[in-house]
């Protein structure tokens, strides 16, 4: 539900989990097929995980984080993780690149320089997001949704980035 303002939009798991199927539709009728899908941990993780089960393709993961100060709101030095993990030898061939939004394009920017750079085995790119964000610099090949007033993005698990051991020991009267 995006606020009157346009400045906040909150996200239900049934919303989250929707989109994610929407964004699989889209990827599958584009006709194009691919190798392997690679997430960008941690926004990428849970579509990639639902993408690769809905494809039936090998899920990769590399490492990148750029919003670390008060509780992940506040953009920070990007660090991009020099390998990437995959169960099937290097990355090569037609790759899907995932994360769930493209917010300034940096990030994917980076990524996507340092793939190209760095992993010739890779024979076609192409990026798959759930949101797109009107300031985004980057554009992917595939997006659910464009949110031309750039919304904070309350997506359903934000809770757990500021719950610690101690809090659920509380909630769980242990």
């Amino acid at each position: 539900m995006l606020t009157e303002d346009g400045k906040h939009l909150y996200v239900s798991y049934d919303e989250y989990h929707n989109l994610i199927e929407k964004l699989a539709l889209k990827i599958h009728l584009s006709g194009w097929q691919f190798d392997t899908i690679l997430c960008l941990a941690r926004g990428g993780i849970r579509p990639g995980d639902i993408l690769s089960r809905i494809f039936d393709v090998p899920l990769a993961i590399m490492s990148t984080s750029s919003y670390r100060a008060e509780s992940g709101t506040v953009q920070g030095y990007l660090d991009i993780a020099r390998y990437i993990t995959t169960p099937k030898g290097d990355i090569a061939g037609r790759v899907l690149l995932v994360d769930d939004l493209a917010d300034t394009g940096h990030t994917l920017k980076a990524v996507v320089d340092m793939l190209k750079t760095n992993y010739a085995p890779i024979s076609e790119l192409r990026i798959a997001v759930i949101w797109t964000k009107g300031v985004s610099a980057f554009h992917p090949d595939y997006s659910v949704e464009f949110l031309p007033t750039n919304p904070w993005i309350h997506q359903p698990f934000e809770p757990y980035d500021s719950m610690r051991p101690a809090a659920l020991m509380e909630k769980w009267k242990v």
